[in-house]
């Protein structure tokens, strides 16, 4: 009997979609693993398209309970930790992973906090400004000579490779301490990369007309250091305070 997991923090978001079985194919591979979240960013078909239901092969319920939204960021809005699977490497470096390390990752921190998995358009993966909202992105290591993998056969990939981690955890008797501070979200996140834009245009720092890579290299520090809700609002109080410090220059100058 196999010991029971609780992935139950861990979706699964599917960006613009097009084919409908794709839908419930990608389904039955999370129910196949014990993931139950799916979210579909503007899928160009419904849920009930016979397709999505035919290749879901008993995974309605999954269907049944799936969030449709408008944007990747509402998909991943209360998110602490967002990983983006990309079929090819960026020519802007980001952060990879291969499944197996992926996996060990996101196991740990949906211990306490929610965790999204984005699978991009069959035809074209996902866009840089996507791959802006991941913490990381994960490389299924193919073929070289023919990487081409269908979406549903790369998430099964994954969502297996997160269930054999969750696994190796519960069978070694380990248990992820509670940090003292949660993760920053991925809407808190985006808040302060907003301030950042704001304190450092105020302190002739960043030239919004001209902004080169500099909000995109921040963007993937703090990607990569995963900052506690402490920590952000650190970083909050840094650049709030600059910017009171620069008024009161201007103030003494007059």
């Amino acid at each position: 009997m196999q010991e029971t997991v609780d992935l139950s923090r861990i979706r699964v978001v599917l960006v613009n979609t097009s084919h409908p079985g794709n839908i419930g194919s990608v389904a039955r591979a999370m129910k196949n693993m014990g993931l139950s979240k799916l979210y579909l960013v503007s899928p160009r078909h419904g849920l009930y398209h016979p397709h999505s239901l035919s290749r879901s092969s008993g995974a309605d319920d999954l269907l049944d309970d799936a969030v449709i939204v408008d944007s990747l960021d509402a998909a991943v809005a209360d998110c602490a930790f967002v990983v983006g699977a990309s079929a090819r490497l960026r020519s802007i470096p980001w952060p990879v992973f291969n499944p197996r390390e992926c996996a060990e990752k996101v196991v740990n921190i949906a211990a306490t906090d929610e965790v999204a998995l984005v699978m991009g358009r069959e035809n074209s993966g996902l866009t840089n400004e996507e791959l802006e909202r991941c913490n990381y992105l994960v490389h299924i290591p193919a073929n070289p000579d023919y990487t081409s993998l269908n979406i549903a056969a790369a998430t099964q990939v994954l969502v297996y490779e997160f269930r054999m981690a969750a696994l190796q955890q519960v069978n070694a008797h380990t248990i992820k301490e509670k940090e003292e501070y949660r993760l920053a979200n991925s809407t808190e996140m985006e808040q302060l990369y907003t301030h950042f834009e704001t304190a450092l245009s105020e302190l002739g720092f960043w030239n919004p007309e001209n902004p080169g890579k500099l909000m995109r290299r921040l963007r993937r520090l703090f990607n990569r250091t995963h900052l506690d809700t402490m920590e952000l609002n650190i970083l909050r109080g840094i650049l709030g305070a600059a910017q009171g410090q620069k008024y009161k220059h201007l103030k003494e100058k007059k």
